[in-house]
């Protein structure tokens, strides 16, 4: 019995014999805050704690009943399904390592903050959503927009900030149990497959890639409460679904030509060989073995390919452990100690065809074979050897096979981690409080791969009779195998062999990712001391913090992966020095026309050990309401980014090469042809002007009479110089605005609206660009910008000696600050209960939808400005968000609360290629426009939850996610789009069809 069948058994029995309270709704806006025990208040955006703080920044809340009633599995199935989220499905992803990580406005994974109760969850390179669990978060705040003034790096598109269930007593038990009921139907893709012969899907109901999540909660307080004790542990598994197990996914469809026939991707690993002699008569030919086993060659076409993408992972499988723990004790009101403890271990697999490489991806010269190898038929010695057909001749050939039987080869990703969350706090004025703690977090991923040995495949290949058994003719010493490549489907090519070729290849790569804060924050009440506008009730209150952040990378392998995969081991890090005021300052209440009138600021400065510079980020916010209904709200951000101690190294460490290709100084003549010396006879070059201005030359640094001199040739031999690193990266910079209005009619209660603009200008963006990049910018724009690029030696020649670490002679490249990026939109929510009447029950309305009216940005000064806001996707775009997408959730529940439904509408907005953009910017002219692919039609989801309170010690939910199995959307070529072979967006559209789930929670 499989382990996720016996997770679901166990969770039925609980469910059955335990007792426990029915789940409770929670409620949160945009505008509500929290409150933990001792009351610590988690305010997203602010270090200032105060009650019922208005927000001036647009904060979108998902609550833990909004995440039950998705059946949620993880945090990234809750986070994809949001308008302002770039969805990144890593669990259908086949490339995947494993980690899950969150995107806002689609602006980069690294440009979004990740906080657990206001505290960073880890280092941005080792960052893993994954490790929190589901079933314990209590709300999950998104605010879109900058916030690196509060929290420091990283919060340039916002800040996703996970707040935790920490007052549960007692013990919980929640289990969810998922898994795909969809309907595969022919279509497409089978009928481009029928002529290559791939095996396809049973056509009809497929019910398969279950997952389950099981979480265990207890929690105690102690010494009347003051000691508070919580712990948790989780485990969750998730089954393959592999590519075959989907008519959509059947193969992976090509189309070669524009608009042009359709094909599916081929692969000469063949389950009956590929054979192609190398000398010989028929050197260069291409057979397999007959299929019909009668040791004979076939011609290799299409029609007896295979399918190279069969036995990939739509879904991958996965197991995962999260355990963790809270505890808080309260020594007086001035003093309560608290610490939380997160510990993960993920283990997940890409799978690949087991197979024998051709020799030209593991060797440099072919095998050998010999014509009297026992495998060979007389016809096929005949075929590869020719007239030394049966003698002990050795004959190069090139050599693929797939192997029957033999399970697929892993390469297999586990990542574990822990993050540990100290400190204290307390009051220790009227009005003042201060916390004082840290973070450490350390997430290590150990990636193992193998190779095959290309001296044991020879080895292999070198068979003799002994006995009337094939044997390897080296012995079996070092445990060889014979290899038998010349028939079909063999049975001798089997998991012994594919274990000795392998043998000895599988190594191990590690990263470890740690990072270090230390913060201290003191936050006081001024009103308390009479300092407080003369029309306001509140007083002016102010949080002052300083903060120490460390962020390591060590990376390091053992010496078989070295030995296979090359690189070198590498320790990296880099600190911060920041100090921080906030000020929230209300101006008037509850006056005419000013119901309230705020004012909040707030300012950072940083010191970055990697960076000579002093940086500073802050903001501004306004809140005013001139009555009770209407709230409007702006604030002003300058965010940034640190380089991460990646990209500081990058672009920090100098390293020389040679520009090996045909590069030609912009400053040096240009060939134009060559000619006869009639004195030698020999071929001479006939050289043009420059290809540069002169401007720009002189802007290289070039003296002006060293312009268009054959001194500046790169030498034919060698080249010139490229010079890597060298850079300080400095932090980007965005200016991030949001202006929007808060509706509350008191006319109409119950009904929230809010609409916001948000406008999102990074400048400076982090970047690598290489040589061309720099040169070709020059010669079209002069800028010093470009032309700084080019370091000439004093004879204004750009090549020197690369292991003489030159100071000049050579142009530069690598990882610096480059250009613009940009994001502009409308955000829009609404929330309202209505009230039946006595006895009948509530409806709730949740809405939630983003319009986009800018996203793109200009890489760099000679390029136009790119806007990929009208829902384009390609070359220029990648997979940017649709210009519109919402959610609308509609929940019905009875008045004791036993009983609710609810119905999720997903829309997203459509997709057009950008060849069909009709803007030359991105590649949207009228000789790249498409007749087919171009367009993806709108779609609508549908997803129906039922939730249960059977009795106060337990409840059970059963929900659909995508009710109607709705098929994604196909594309060709889907890998230039989304890096996936499976024929669409998988991260966007719900791609393995109609999801169902059945939970539980149980408490005593």
């Amino acid at each position: 019995m499989r382990t996720i069948d016996k997770l679901l058994i166990t969770t039925s029995c609980l469910a059955t014999l335990l007792a426990a309270p029915a789940m409770a709704q929670e409620a949160a806006s945009a505008d509500q805050t929290a409150a933990t025990p001792s009351d610590a208040i988690i305010v997203t955006g602010s270090r200032i704690s105060r009650p019922n703080v208005t927000a001036a920044a647009p904060i979108t809340s998902v609550t833990s009943e909004a995440i039950k009633l998705q059946a949620a599995v993880n945090i990234e199935d809750v986070l994809n399904r949001l308008p302002q989220v770039a969805p990144d499905s890593q669990q259908n992803y086949q490339d995947s390592d494993g980690r899950q990580r969150v995107k806002l406005r689609n602006l980069g994974f690294e440009r979004t903050l990740v906080l657990v109760d206001g505290k960073r969850l880890g280092t941005m390179n080792g960052e893993d959503l994954g490790m929190i669990p589901t079933a314990l978060i209590k709300r999950t705040d998104v605010l879109t927009g900058g916030a690196s003034a509060v929290y420091g790096s990283d919060a340039v598109a916002g800040v996703i900030n996970f707040v935790m269930d920490r007052d549960f007593t007692g013990i919980r038990l929640d289990g969810n149990y998922n898994f795909y009921v969809h309907q595969n139907t022919p279509g497409l893709i089978s009928q481009t497959a029928k002529s290559y012969n791939f095996a396809q899907p049973a056509h009809g109901l497929a019910v398969d890639g279950a997952r389950a999540d099981l979480a265990l909660t207890v929690g105690k307080k102690l010494f009347d409460d003051r000691l508070h004790l919580q712990a948790y542990v989780n485990y969750r598994q998730g089954d393959l679904v592999p590519y075959s197990a989907r008519e959509t996914s059947g193969c992976q469809l090509v189309q070669s030509v524009k608009d042009g026939p359709l094909s599916c991707s081929t692969s000469t690993y063949t389950k009956t060989g590929y054979v192609s002699p190398r000398s010989g008569p028929n050197n260069g030919n291409a057979y397999v073995n007959n299929p019909d086993g009668s040791r004979s060659f076939v011609p290799y076409s299409t029609a007896v390919a295979t399918n190279p993408y069969d036995g990939y992972s739509f879904q991958r499988d996965s197991h995962r452990w999260n355990a963790g723990g809270f505890a808080q004790f309260e020594i007086s009101e001035a003093a309560t100690l608290y610490t939380d403890a997160m510990w993960f271990r993920d283990k997940s697999v890409n799978l690949f065809p087991a197979r024998v490489y051709s020799y030209t991806a593991i060797g440099s010269s072919p095998y050998i074979v010999k014509c009297n190898n026992p495998f060979l038929s007389a016809a096929q010695s005949q075929t590869i050897c020719g007239t030394a057909a049966g003698t002990s001749t050795a004959v190069p050939i090139e050599l693929r096979y797939r192997l029957s039987g033999v399970p697929d080869g892993e390469d297999t990703y586990v990542n574990q981690g822990v993050r540990i969350s100290s400190g204290i706090r307390g009051a220790f004025a009227d009005g003042w409080s201060y916390d004082v703690g840290g973070v450490y977090a350390r997430n290590r991923q150990d990636y193992t791969t193998g190779a095959l040995d290309y001296d044991r495949v020879n080895k292999s290949l070198d068979t003799r009779l002994v006995n009337g058994v094939a044997t390897c003719a080296s012995g079996t010493s070092d445990g060889c195998v014979p290899f038998d490549p010349f028939s079909a489907y063999s049975t001798t090519n089997n998991q012994a062999l594919y274990n000795y070729l392998t043998a000895g290849t599988y190594g191990t790569s590690t990263t470890v990712n740690t990072l270090y804060q230390g913060i201290a924050t003191v936050q006081g009440d001024l009103g308390k001391m009479g300092i407080k506008s003369p029309w306001a009730e509140q007083g002016l209150a102010v949080a002052f913090s300083a903060e120490y952040r460390e962020d390591k990378l060590d990376s390091y392998a053992d010496a078989i992966f070295r030995e296979w995969n090359g690189g070198s081991d590498r320790s990296l890090g880099q600190h911060v020095w920041e100090g921080m005021t906030e000020l929230q300052a209300p101006i008037v209440e509850h006056k005419p026309f000013a119901e309230l009138l705020q004012f909040n600021g707030a300012f950072r400065v940083s010191k970055y050990n990697t960076n000579p510079k002093t940086f500073s980020t802050w903001k501004t916010e306004l809140v005013w309401a001139p009555v009770k209904d209407i709230t409007f709200r702006g604030s002003v951000n300058r965010a940034q980014r640190a380089p991460t101690v990646v990209e500081a190294s990058q672009g920090a460490n100098i390293s020389y090469g040679r520009i090996t290709t045909a590069y030609s100084d912009p400053c040096a003549p240009t060939l134009v042809s060559t000619t006869i010396d009639p004195k030698t006879g020999q071929q001479v070059p006939v050289y043009g002007a420059p290809q540069a201005s002169r401007e720009a030359c002189r802007a290289t640094g070039l003296a002006d009479n060293l312009y268009g001199s054959a001194t500046l040739l790169c030498p034919t031999d060698v080249g010139c110089t490229y010079r890597s690193g060298g850079f300080t990266v400095d932090p980007e910079t965005a200016y991030t605005k949001t202006f929007g209005v808060v509706l509350r009619p008191r006319f109409l209660p119950g009904l929230t609206l809010s609409v916001d603009r948000y406008l999102i200008d990074l400048n400076n963006s982090i970047g690598y660009n290489d040589y061309n990049y720099f040169s070709s910018g020059c010669v079209q724009t002069a800028s010093d910008f470009f032309c700084k690029a080019f370091v000439r030696n004093a004879d204004g020649t750009l090549f020197s000696t690369p292991s003489t670490n030159p100071t000049t002679g050579f142009i530069r490249q690598g990882t610096t600050n480059y250009y613009k990026a940009k994001a502009h939109g409308w955000d829009f929510q609404a929330q309202y209960g209505l009230r039946l009447g006595d006895g009948i029950g509530k409806l709730d309305f949740d809405f939630n939808g983003s319009l986009s009216t800018l996203l793109g940005g200009q890489d760099s000064p000679i390029l136009p400005v790119k806007d990929c806001s009208e829902g384009y996707f390609g070359d220029n775009c990648g997979q940017f968000i649709p210009r519109w997408s919402h959610t609308l959730r509609t929940t019905y529940s009875t008045p004791n609360q036993k009983f609710l439904v609810s119905l999720n509408w997903r829309y997203l907005g459509p997709l057009t290629n950008t060849t069909n953009s009709g803007d030359a910017a991105l590649g949207g002219t009228a000789a790249n426009a498409r007749t087919t692919f171009y367009r993806i039609a709108p779609y609508n989801y549908f997803d129906l939850a039922m939730s249960f309170r059977v009795s106060e010690i337990y409840s059970f939910r059963i929900s659909a996610n995508n009710i109607l199995d709705k098929d994604p959307p196909i594309l060709a070529n889907s890998y230039n789009y989304g890096l996936s072979r499976n024929n669409t967006l998988s991260a966007r559209y719900d791609s393995l069809g109609r999801q169902v789930a059945v939970s539980a929670t149980v408490k005593f």
